[in-house]
């Protein structure tokens, strides 16, 4: 019986894409694994939101921000003292001198690629390619979220093959197509939604394209004649509103653009459940589990021909665009619009692709890798 360590300090974070991943790895994994134990550390408040289903699991405060000098200093020294066979590392930010046995994920390269304004400064850049090489260096395997960031990882970071597996996440069972639907129209009612809408859901980055998007929205409705909404929900990140904001309305879209802040889970079900086209321009994704779930919703998916997406939706399943041409995005939007066989044909593979991705599945291959490192 070994004890192995998970780095939970996301885990409050449940609706993007690392707190999801913690979140559904901690809730799978203890009904599959009934031989080791397992030290769980996690920050306040995140702390008190896990209760230990049984004297198996021992859940540690360690109260260290991510990315921060205490991360380098103080985390590492509560590992050390944790007497852990083994120790999973849920994001690259590990403490670059743990040298005890370990797994890291890696969810993407995205800094790598695109370290946007958040990354201006030298020590910040430096710190994390500092970080995330040593952390791929001292783990014993790795977990990739897709063959591309596999490929990534092997191109930027010189990884051999054979250290990496790749373990792709999966889509809650939660998203389905919406069967309330006095439901969905209070939420469209909440949030002023009166026409028909195309919807984007994620964070405001530069790789993740809204400009070109609103670019492209902007087109369909001079070129195509489109009576409806781009609805577009997640937080407003300080540092990319302005641009975005300024944009919308120098192209005199503000009243036909809705930015609706953080959703709960259940709005934004409904929220998928109601598009018209769920619209993917990102640049660059590890994984990429919006379009995944628009399609468990039962929701046409319009996406990137770029990075992972193809490889997670499959060529069949999704209608691609070049994410760098905003013309070709807003007539690959029109498409599905205007094509009734079309939409139909893309919700029915969505609805079969998405089948290959579950969270039970990615935590019994993680599992599988945690006993196959400690032999």
């Amino acid at each position: 019986m070994a004890t192995i360590g998970i780095d939970c300090r996301m885990y409050s974070s449940r609706f993007t894409g690392i707190g999801r991943y913690v979140y559904e790895l901690t809730r799978n994994l203890f009904r599959l694994d009934d031989q080791n134990n397992y030290v769980l550390f996690f920050n306040d408040p995140e702390y008190d939101l896990f209760d230990p289903p049984n004297d198996r699991i021992r859940k540690v405060k360690v109260n260290v921000p991510h990315y921060s000098l205490k991360e380098q200093t103080k985390f590492n020294r509560i590992l050390k003292r944790s007497n852990l066979d083994l120790m999973h590392f849920t994001h690259f930010n590990a403490p670059i001198l743990y040298k005890k046995p370990s797994i890291v994920t890696i969810h993407d390269l995205t800094l790598s690629f695109y370290p946007g304004k958040k990354m201006t400064s030298f020590l910040h850049r430096m710190g994390y390619h500092i970080v995330i090489k040593n952390a791929v260096k001292n783990a014993k395997k790795i977990i990739s979220v897709s063959e591309n960031t596999k490929r990534d990882l092997q191109k930027l970071m010189h990884i051999p093959s054979e250290k990496i597996e790749v373990i792709y996440e999966g889509v809650d069972s939660n998203f389905r197509p919406i069967t309330d639907e006095t439901y969905a129209m209070a939420i469209k009612e909440k949030l002023k939604i009166d026409k028909p809408y195309l919807l984007y859901t994620g964070v405001w980055r530069s790789h993740k394209n809204l400009k070109n998007l609103i670019n492209a929205f902007s087109i369909l409705k001079e070129e195509y004649d489109y009576d409806g909404y781009l609805v577009i929900t997640g937080r407003k990140d300080p540092v990319y509103a302005p641009d975005i904001l300024s944009q919308t309305y120098s192209l005199e879209l503000h009243g036909d653009i809705i930015f609706t802040g953080m959703v709960d889970e259940m709005e934004l079900i409904a929220l998928y459940g109601g598009a018209q086209v769920y619209v993917f321009p990102s640049l660059y994704e590890g994984f990429g589990l919006s379009p995944l779930e628009a399609m468990q919703c039962g929701v046409p998916v319009a996406a990137s021909r770029s990075s992972c997406i193809p490889e997670v939706c499959g060529e069949q399943s999704a209608l691609y665009f070049n994410p760098n041409d905003p013309a070709n995005m807003a007539e690959t939007i029109y498409s599905i619009i205007s094509d009734s066989d079309l939409r139909a044909r893309l919700i029915q593979s969505g609805l079969a692709r998405v089948k290959n991705f579950s969270w039970q599945k990615m935590t019994e291959e993680t599992l599988t890798l945690y006993n196959q490192t400690l032999k």
